[in-house]
């Protein structure tokens, strides 16, 4: 696979070693002349190059990458970088980095933009992730914005130990991915049964995220058995 990456700080330069390991052909563009080190990336082509120039992306031959990588410190680079991939070279894939949380409503298919990767809301997540139990949690934004990775890690004594995978019922547009349980990534069949502190991983669309999170609110200790027993939405999980 072919990748180019606007931007050839830390950041840009980790991602290009990442992609060159796993085999691919990978392009940086760095609009600054002092932050260009060859040596730093041997095996990647180096183009000196300002992003948001659509004739400079063009002499680097951008329509032929598959995937744009958006890398830049500059949100308002990152956003013009995706959109010119996007919509003058017919970019497949475009992932941009959002900088400031504050500017990730812009990051959408309007500019361009695939797959938004927030840094900041990121770690945050995982910070969450690895402390929270009983409570939804927002990995990452998936295609486009349409969909998002969320996560539930059930208390010890939860009111769904024993009980099977199909009586989790689930709103529309969500689904149960995978149960992580110990060293185990298991995919969930309707017999299956849950465990106390299994780590749940759900798709869901942004409109069914809030009311995901109302489903599965009452899953909590044994002291909540009546409230969770009650646990009614609008359609059943299947697999």
């Amino acid at each position: 696979m072919k990748v180019a990456i606007a931007g050839a700080g830390a950041v840009g330069r980790s991602i290009a070693r990442e992609l060159l390991r796993s085999g691919h052909t990978v392009m940086l563009l760095e609009r600054q002349l002092d932050h260009i080190d060859r040596d730093s990336v041997r095996d990647a082509v180096w183009v000196h190059a300002d992003a948001c120039e659509l004739q400079l992306l063009e002499d680097a031959g951008l329509q032929d990458y598959e995937v744009v990588i958006a890398a830049t410190g500059d949100d308002k680079a990152n956003l013009v970088h995706s959109l010119l991939a996007k919509t003058e070279f017919g970019v497949r894939r475009v992932v941009a980095r959002v900088n400031d949380p504050r500017n990730e409503w812009l990051f959408d298919e309007a500019w361009g933009v695939d797959v938004a990767v927030s840094t900041p809301r990121l770690l945050a997540s995982l910070v969450e992730e690895a402390v929270t139990v009983g409570d939804l949690v927002r990995l990452m934004t998936l295609r486009q914005g349409q969909a998002n990775l969320v996560e539930l890690t059930l208390p010890p004594d939860t009111t769904l130990a024993g009980k099977p995978v199909r009586s989790l019922r689930l709103p529309r547009d969500s689904a149960l991915v995978t149960i992580l349980r110990g060293g185990r990534v298991i995919v969930p069949q309707p017999d299956d049964p849950f465990e106390g502190d299994d780590e749940l991983l759900f798709v869901a669309s942004a409109e069914a995220e809030e009311e995901l999170r109302s489903v599965l609110a009452p899953i909590g200790t044994a002291e909540h058995t009546d409230t969770a027993a009650g646990l009614t939405a609008s359609q059943d999980v299947e697999y």
